[in-house]
């Protein structure tokens, strides 16, 4: 007898328990038909549910998305920590050791917590934890005095102990986080502090999952998470194949910021950057003597930007204070928005910069499909991001 399938086990007719052949034969399948266009969408979606409940039960089943299926969805990014320089997510920041990376670690915690420009790059204000795992608070102190003087914050905190990967840390992270629900970085210095030893410790499956977990966790809480770490002697072509480690560091992680000296006694450094979301660069800096704070003396690289989308510049000159909230359907935005577009692409355009309106102009966007058809929402949530635009 062959198998049946998933749909003919989900449409085959029940027989009544104890039944006759002929009671059976004689009661034909009965279909009841509903003109109620409600019930109808309402049976196929609750049909669609069952098939997908049963579909995923199937170990040789791989759950996919279809490239309509993912316009259709509509996705948030997080604000840029520092624009242009970095963003939310996991990071290393590799040099040699006593090049000045820790000094560059107080310099950008320091703007993130005050939300003063780094240079020309505009700063997002937040609350930052540092943990400066080969420090202590003397030195600490005694650094932050010569770099910043008596402008202090109380936005910066500091750590000079933590508890390791894998035995406390992530929980450790997770309380400061719910006591500071505004924080946007904290920078671990260094990596080396916080992995746990092992015999597999420079594996490259180890690498990879130890960075996997950090960002797992830097994701969850939608913040940037900073490591240090350092350099290997080795020289190699990709000056970013001289992190100390395997590739799985840099695979796993969002991205790299490198700085290096062409000779040690210079003042003068090269920082690279490299990442998923943002633009590779070489920045020039030199030290500042009296300091010790960074200084940026030339960008190889002019910043690309993105061209601006006229139709996030017409909601936002709809969605505003004296008209903050609107919904409807995408027939009746085009109309209210007087553009000549058809409803589904205007809705797939909005679909897609979603997280661009809400970054640049503080406007949420919602677009859900109902039992009558699709509607948008548009919400004016941030009215500093519409201010500064």
């Amino acid at each position: 007898m062959n198998a049946m399938t998933l749909e003919e086990k989900m449409t085959a007719p029940n027989s009544s328990v104890g039944a006759d052949t002929e009671q059976s034969g004689n009661n034909t399948n009965t279909i009841i038909t509903d003109t109620n266009d409600n019930f109808n969408i309402c049976d196929e979606s609750f049909h669609r549910m069952q098939m997908n409940f049963l579909r995923e039960l199937d170990s040789s089943y791989i759950k996919t998305v279809s490239m309509s299926e993912l316009y259709e969805r509509v996705f948030y990014s997080n604000p840029p920590i520092i624009h242009g320089l970095l963003y939310s997510g996991t990071y290393l920041f590799v040099g040699a050791p006593k090049l000045g990376k820790s000094f560059f670690m107080a310099q950008l915690a320091y703007h993130v917590s005050t939300g003063t420009p780094l240079w020309n790059y505009p700063v997002r204000k937040g609350t930052v934890l540092y943990l400066a795992l080969e420090d202590d608070y003397r030195r600490l102190q005694s650094r932050l005095y010569r770099m910043f003087g008596t402008e202090s914050t109380d936005r910066l905190f500091f750590a000079v102990s933590s508890h390791q990967l894998g035995k406390g840390l992530t929980e450790q992270l997770s309380g400061f986080i719910a006591e500071h629900k505004d924080t946007a970085l904290i920078i671990i210095d260094t990596l080396q502090k916080v992995r746990e030893a092992s015999g597999e410790s420079f594996s490259y499956g180890n690498d990879y999952d130890i960075i996997s977990q950090l960002k797992k966790f830097a994701d969850a809480n939608k913040i940037c998470l900073l490591l240090v770490h350092h350099t290997r002697k080795q020289k190699s072509d990709d000056n970013f194949d001289m992190i100390s480690g395997t590739n799985g560091l840099l695979g796993a992680a969002d991205g790299a910021f490198l700085l290096h000296k062409e000779k040690r006694t210079s003042d003068k450094a090269v920082l690279e950057i490299s990442g998923r979301d943002q633009q590779d660069q070489k920045l020039h800096v030199v030290r500042n003597r009296e300091t010790l704070a960074w200084e940026l003396e030339k960008a190889e690289t002019e910043l690309w930007k993105s061209p601006p989308e006229p139709i996030l510049e017409k909601v936002a000159k709809f969605i505003n204070i004296n008209n903050p909230e609107w919904q409807g359907s995408p027939t009746e935005l085009v109309s209210v928005l007087g553009i000549d577009i058809k409803p589904n692409t205007l809705t797939l355009k909005l679909n897609v910069n979603s997280g661009k309106l809400y970054n640049e102009y503080g406007i949420r966007y919602e677009s859900k499909r109902t039992h009558s058809g699709r509607f948008v929402r548009f919400l004016l949530e941030n009215k500093n991001s519409r201010d500064d635009a």
